[in-house]
């Protein structure tokens, strides 16, 4: 049987992804099959270097399928119209914040500085005021602009034309998750991206092994009806690629494959 190999959320983390692959390759060889779970932005030192990595990977013609993931729809949706808020966030954290990890993926493209943010009176979510950079101080506007100067257009192009789902005989690949009982093409594409609750807490038979991403983790982890590889690599804890055969998992480690069973 012919291994498929997955790679967990990256969050900007590109010596970590560079491990995970050299992982792959040592366990499956340079052609090795490989699905990424998406949210390859935000949090960590160098998104941009992650996004050239796998757009070098796509164009070398890699057997790679990639899905996408919220934080990589918040960027792209900033550089683009300036959005910095999500419906699902209901914290009213928004984009910009460092907590979701916008200020490091701009920083990755050189845009360096400090976001003021603060609560418009009539609004329970905080906005840029302002962002202070080298030159000078900017509004939002002005910080798109930035932005959209400084992002090249094959990586927004990447970004937005990201698939949702990847399935195979044995397995689905998703990014957040998926609402039990209801057809994949009538999923909401909000719960592909965002899921939590009504996916984590069911243990519904999906007919396939999930595998999947957003919810961080201490560690990978497999329940059963689903496997989360988002191991917490935006908050600097290791980025552990998995290999599976048919239904079955091993994570990759420096000392060969680990079975990861539920």
């Amino acid at each position: 049987m012919t291994p498929l190999y997955a790679i967990g959320d990256i969050h900007g983390q590109k010596a970590m992804l560079d491990q995970a692959l050299d992982l792959i390759r040592a366990d499956g060889g340079p052609d090795a099959r490989i699905v990424f779970l998406g949210d390859y932005t935000d949090r960590g030192p160098d998104s941009r270097a992650v996004i050239e990595t796998l757009l070098a990977g796509r164009d070398a013609g890699r057997d790679w399928t990639f899905l996408k993931g919220n934080h990589d729809r918040m960027f792209s949706r900033f550089v683009r119209d300036g959005t910095e808020h999500d419906a699902r966030i209901k914290s009213g954290a928004g984009w910009l914040n460092a907590r979701l990890g916008g200020p490091m993926t701009l920083a990755s493209y050189g845009i360096e500085g400090v976001m003021h943010l603060d609560h418009a009176p009539d609004s329970y979510r905080e906005s840029l005021v302002c962002f202070a950079g080298p030159d000078g101080a900017t509004d939002k506007a002005g910080l798109q602009a930035l932005a959209t100067a400084a992002v090249p257009a094959a990586h927004l192009d990447f970004l937005e034309g990201l698939q949702l789902w990847h399935k195979t005989d044995d397995l689905l690949f998703v990014h957040a998750g998926l609402r039990p009982r209801i057809p994949l093409h009538d999923q909401d594409v909000e719960d592909l991206l965002w899921i939590r609750e009504d996916f984590l807490d069911n243990d519904h038979d999906h007919g396939k092994l999930v595998v999947h991403g957003h919810t961080a983790l201490e560690t990978p982890w497999h329940f059963g009806n689903r496997v989360d590889l988002d191991g917490g690599a935006g908050y600097g804890r290791p980025l552990v690629p998995a290999v599976f055969e048919g239904r079955d998992c091993w994570l990759l480690t420096a000392a060969g494959r680990v079975a990861l069973t539920p």
